[in-house]
């Protein structure tokens, strides 16, 4: 029997982080309230997520007569609004996250022996692998898309990595060199918000799959317990709590 007790948020460690960079995630079990933190998701959400996608809509505008840039530039929209989107239900419902991750740790959902640490260890490994394998993939998109203009030395006519509309020239130095950073850090953002919402809600699914596995293996090993009763009727609870 092991005494210590199973960290579930350990796993996840990482993903938490990097929602907690983007403005994301409020520490502790708290949810937003008016603070510096919050000050920093408005700066988050507005000025890189919200603006880089607002931009290059606006820049439609003036491309309409190049139909492959047009629709480049729609597809590319398409993809990094989910950011904002997935953002805006992440913060609408944080109070509903903060109260699983404090569930989750609770006593009832903590595996009873070794033999259950075990159990549930594939599906963290499992999620593990998706989530690096899913970030390295996603890394290599930001990468080339940040270096294309100079892979392909259009940097020298000052092209953006990404078309876009901007209420100043662009094609003189700073302001270009300063855009072209902005862009950058724009889609990190919008790259971590989105796919770190995704690892998320992921991580929740592998965690109630867990919870199923010790719940099986209870109920396998309910027969010859010295307390059958009650260990049955904590079965029952840990089933409610795992469909709640």
């Amino acid at each position: 029997m092991s005494t210590e007790k199973f960290d579930w948020k350990a796993t996840i460690g990482l993903n938490i982080l990097k929602l907690k960079a983007v403005g994301l995630w409020p520490k502790g079990d708290e949810s937003y309230k008016p603070d510096l933190y919050a000050l920093w998701t408005s700066i988050s959400i507005v000025c890189f997520i919200f603006a880089h996608n607002f931009f290059q809509v606006v820049n439609i505008m003036f491309i309409l007569d190049d139909l492959q840039a047009v629709t480049a530039t729609i597809f590319l929209n398409l993809s990094t609004s989910l950011g904002l989107l997935k953002s805006y239900y992440i913060i609408q419902n944080m109070s509903i996250l903060k109260e699983l991750m404090a569930t989750l740790n609770s006593d009832m959902f903590q595996p009873k022996n070794d033999r259950q640490r075990k159990l549930v260890e594939p599906s963290l490994t499992f999620w593990k692998i998706i989530y690096v394998l899913y970030w390295g993939m996603s890394l290599g998109a930001i990468f080339f898309w940040a270096t294309f203009p100079i892979l392909d030395n259009s940097i020298k006519d000052h092209r953006l990595p990404f078309m876009a509309w901007y209420p100043f020239d662009t094609t003189t130095s700073p302001t270009y060199e300063l855009t072209y950073v902005y862009q950058i850090v724009s889609v990190v953002f919008v790259a971590t918000a989105t796919l770190s919402a995704d690892t998320l809600i992921a991580a929740l699914n592998m965690y109630t799959g867990s919870q199923l596995d010790i719940l099986c293996d209870d109920l396998r090993h309910l027969v010859g317990a010295a307390d059958f009763n009650g260990n049955f009727l904590n079965c029952v609870r840990h089933h409610k709590e795992i469909l709640r």
